[in-house]
């Protein structure tokens, strides 16, 4: 039986299921890039660079092992720009007696791949992703008559299943996490280590190109591309991490400073979000770093939970409440998404360095995401739909699966807290205590009210004063609530005027 292997742009893995029992002798392994997928949201010029790099290196890789690979570039004049198209296509090339694909992240592309096995008379095998650590059966058993399907007992239990950091069924230093350890802003005294980074080779510099010619419109700059986009750079990436960040990244992983992008963050998720390496084998290098005294606890448990857990919880629940799930909009929240989301030319110091970190990288950590661009928006009440779209255009690692419950849920409490107990609002003393961003700035995070006053403080009153009704009643909400009673109606008037005069003035795009 002759095989067309179809492979997809974010599952460059050589153990993918679609390639599982590959026979070299007579199967084609099909990869193209398509238009469609370039511009479905208009990508960070970074990403879509990474993605049709990391493709063209792991077509030559699989023609090293004597594969046949029938590859489709962006600009063959005869690319009809979608999946479909090309699949058509290549069935017309090829003499096959069935087609193998994997299963896309994306709801998108799946609903897509269903309407294959109508559209061509070529049976359509779609086999189960098991990169990741936890199946879609797997999830839903847990998911299953639960009220809330809060992350921490998910996490407790993928822990239990996998007897990572856990010692006679307890586990690892009798706690399940070290959150308070892992909070700490940076000290004056301690330097971000230099990280690892890849200069374009050949096929990366003529993708640039590329890129520039066709999409050099799009968000974000090319000049700084240093992803790595083959097998052998990612682990050398994932070595570096290993060595120099992670022993301090428990410590400062919530920290902000002006000018370091990179911090002791991993930036690995590119290249485990496109295939070039596994949750599984990420999350053992950390764990054999603990067992050789070569990075502590704290810093271990820290990163194993945003994988074993976040990652694998997000990619669960997008796929149970697909695709309903990205139409809810728990807080009503409507307003147009700013301008200088896109510009960074705001006054707001915090902001316009994540941004212009995130444009000249396609990358900002999750704390930036979550506390910073994700709680003004939050605040704001910027449209779930349009915050969405953001995130998942500016970032080399965002594909919906895991960008959409995220921003929806996390970042945005749209989904009225099913992901997260609590809406993640914070004031600007939050910012102040994490970053050195707010020393420059304009805005003083201590001044509540007034001129000079951060927005982000009387904002955060006035989304608890806008919210009361949906809001109030969340136990987690209490404590700020009674605060907000305890409020002279002279002063709730003051915060809602300063506040209506801050959101009328943002420019929308």
């Amino acid at each position: 039986m002759r095989t067309l292997r179809f492979v997809l742009g974010d599952q460059l893995s050589r153990g993918l299921s679609a390639l599982a029992d590959l026979d070299a002798e007579r199967d084609v392994v099909l990869l193209v890039e398509v238009h469609e997928e370039a511009t479905y949201v208009r990508h960070h010029q970074q990403k879509i660079a990474l993605v049709l790099s990391a493709m063209r290196h792991f077509a030559d890789d699989l023609r090293a092992e004597g594969v046949a690979v029938d590859y489709v570039r962006l600009d063959d004049p005869d690319n009809t720009g979608s999946f479909t198209g090309e699949l058509g296509r290549a069935l017309l090339r090829h003499a096959v007696d069935r087609v193998v694909v994997t299963e896309p992240g994306e709801w998108r592309v799946f609903e897509r791949m269903q309407s294959w096995s109508h559209a061509f008379d070529t049976p359509i095998e779609i086999r189960e992703d098991d990169r990741f650590l936890c199946s879609h059966r797997r999830f839903e058993a847990w998911a299953k008559g639960r009220k809330a399907l809060r992350m921490e007992y998910f996490y407790r239990e993928m822990r239990r299943e996998t007897g990572w950091l856990m010692r006679e069924g307890d586990p690892e230093g009798g706690r399940w996490n070290f959150d308070p350890e892992n909070r700490r802003a940076l000290p004056r005294d301690v330097a971000p280590p230099a990280r690892l980074r890849f200069p374009p080779d050949a096929i990366t510099r003529e993708v640039m190109a590329l890129v520039a010619d066709r999409f050099g419109d799009h968000f974000g700059e090319l000049d700084r591309f240093g992803w790595a986009v083959t097998r052998s750079d990612a682990l050398r990436a994932l070595a570096d991490f290993i060595a120099v960040a992670l022993p301090r990244f428990g410590d400062y992983q919530d920290a902000m400073q002006r000018g370091e992008d990179f911090l002791f963050h991993a930036l690995l998720s590119p290249c485990i979000n496109i295939g070039l390496l596994s949750p599984r084998e990420v999350c053992e290098a950390a764990l054999s770093a603990y067992a050789k005294g070569e990075a502590p606890l704290p810093a271990v448990e820290g990163f194993v939970r945003q994988i074993l857990g976040w990652r694998e919880y997000v990619r669960g629940l997008y796929w149970l409440r697909m695709p309903g799930y990205a139409a809810t909009n728990f807080l009503e929240a409507s307003r147009p998404l700013p301008d200088f989301y896109w510009t960074g030319e705001t006054d707001l110091r915090c902001l316009r360095e994540t941004i212009e970190g995130t444009r000249r990288n396609a990358y900002a950590h999750h704390i930036q995401r979550l506390m910073i661009t994700g709680n003004f928006a939050l605040l704001a009440g910027i449209a779930p739909a349009e915050v969405e779209a953001w995130y998942l255009i500016v970032y080399a690692d965002a594909f919906e699966w895991v960008e959409l419950p995220n921003t929806h849920g996390m970042a945005l409490h749209a989904d009225g807290g099913l992901l997260g107990s609590k809406p993640y609002a914070a004031s600007g003393a939050y910012i102040d205590r994490m970053s050195d961003y707010c020393g420059p700035c304009m805005y003083s995070p201590k001044s509540k009210l007034g001129e000079g006053a951060c927005p982000f403080n009387y904002l955060y009153w006035y989304f608890l004063m806008e919210n009361e009704r949906r809001l109030a009643g969340n136990p987690r909400m209490a404590m700020p609530y009674r605060t907000l009673a305890r409020m002279s109606l002279e002063r709730r008037e003051e915060i809602a005027r300063q506040s209506r005069e801050f959101l009328a003035g943002l420019d929308p795009r």
